[in-house]
């Protein structure tokens, strides 16, 4: 049996249903740390060509699937917080998904297929503790550890 009971479904619409694109976005930034398995190619179903396959990203299991017409648009309903290590790298993570992507505020942004991340330090509750930490925050896109020091 698989350790994760429940698994996530993330539901794309790009690429015409192709998935090998979609894997390969989120392969390049996780590195080490995204493992996929074998694509599975569902044929054509009322959202066109879709395909799917089991992804792990820092061992949490989610289901890609990707169909050629949107169904329902991912949307700020569901993200994913990414906790760093340092500014380095914050600005790994925001850089690339920025890139094709959108800022938006408080380490909120969203990437190239629209999921929404938002990219913090690890120890950002001891950073909110700092005088006019929310001051900073409400000013910022990308989180600058350095700004909450000050």
């Amino acid at each position: 049996m698989d350790k994760n009971k429940i698994v996530p479904n993330l539901w794309f619409s790009a690429d015409g249903g192709n998935i090998s694109k979609i894997i390969e976005y989120y392969k390049t930034i996780f590195l080490k740390d995204f493992e996929c398995e074998q694509i599975t190619a569902l044929g054509e179903t009322p959202s066109g060509k879709t395909e799917m396959c089991y992804v792990t990203i820092f061992g949490q299991k989610y289901v890609f699937m990707n169909t050629a017409i949107e169904h329902q648009p991912l949307n700020d309903a569901v993200s994913f917080i990414i906790n760093c290590e340092d500014q380095g790298e914050i600005d790994r993570y925001w850089n690339y998904f920025t890139q094709e992507g959108k800022e938006s505020q408080c380490g909120w942004c969203m990437d190239k297929y629209g999921l929404r991340w938002q990219v913090i330090p690890k120890n950002l509750g001891e950073l909110m503790n700092k005088p006019n930490s929310f001051k900073v925050m409400m000013g910022q896109t990308k989180i600058v550890i350095e700004e909450y020091l000050n």
